[in-house]
């Protein structure tokens, strides 16, 4: 069954009484390239768990690719439609956002990853939850809106880089997948997509000084147009000069703002303030 292809999928889901939700941000892929393209990065899996998986227009692609899917429906009626389009899949009626993740990927073959679709109302919780079952999987592709992934991907200096670039670089190489634009998408969306692929870091922070370094992060971005020393003498509840030193001391000047920073300097300057 080619579900990317609209007139199919209309037929489809008419034929189960069903429709888009926009409640639950249902707007399903209707294009074979970004289909072919999402498939192809999980090549080398053996398992994967995707979320969101709607009447299965990935569903059933993923499937024939790896060993062993796990999908995670939230839309009950949706149960029925997959058992048609993608019947070598296991769905189970969970939220992705409540149950527990890792046991469910623990349960796959690997290497294992994690697929979606995102809904665009709930793409900044899924992508804490990724990151935090990162040591479960060894990929993550998902798909977002585009402007979530530019601020995904922001390299230091760019305007659009804020703590979420940073957190989720510290724990990923992050991969531009494919670009997906409205009308690539049944109902069309007001804005385009963008896929990204997530290969988990080695993550070498102990819990404690890994605290201390997204707390940092979070300080240092809290009003991005004022200086990285406002910031954190704000957060940190210090005076300015008590964190200009320690700014100095990487390297930095202390007019700097945050996006200027690279990983690295966030992570000497979380060392440098820790030591006072």
């Amino acid at each position: 069954m080619t579900l990317h292809d609209v007139a199919t999928l209309k037929g489809f889901l008419r034929r189960h009484g069903l429709t888009a939700e926009k409640g639950l941000g249902q707007h399903f892929l209707v294009s074979a390239s970004a289909v072919e393209s999402i498939v192809g990065a999980l090549d080398g899996c053996q398992g994967a768990c995707e979320i969101g998986p709607g009447p299965g227009v990935l569903t059933g692609p993923v499937s024939e690719r790896v060993q062993r899917l796990i999908a995670l429906e939230v839309d009950a009626p949706m149960q029925l439609l997959l058992a048609e389009s993608a019947p070598k899949a296991e769905v189970r009626l969970e939220d992705a956002l409540k149950v527990d993740l890792a046991a469910v990927l623990d349960e796959l073959p690997t290497p294992r990853a994690i697929v979606s679709n995102m809904p665009y109302y709930i793409t900044a919780p899924l992508l804490q939850r990724v990151a935090d079952v990162r040591s479960h999987i060894d990929r993550a592709v998902l798909m977002m809106q585009k402007e979530v992934a530019q601020r995904v991907m922001a390299k230091p200096g760019n305007r659009d880089r804020g703590s979420l670039s940073v957190f989720l670089q510290t724990h990923f190489e992050i991969f531009l997948v494919a670009q997906v634009p409205a009308g690539s998408f049944f109902p069309p969306p007001k804005v385009d997509s963008t896929v990204l692929k997530f290969v988990p870091r080695t993550f070498d922070l102990t819990e404690g000084e890994a605290a201390q370094y997204f707390r940092l992060i979070r300080f240092g971005f809290s009003q991005p147009r004022k200086t990285l020393a406002n910031n954190l003498a704000a957060g940190l509840h210090v005076p300015r000069d008590r964190v200009v030193p320690a700014i100095e001391a990487v390297g930095l000047d202390d007019l700097i703002r945050p996006q200027e920073l690279t990983l690295e300097h966030w992570r000497a300057l979380s060392r440098a303030l820790a030591s006072e």
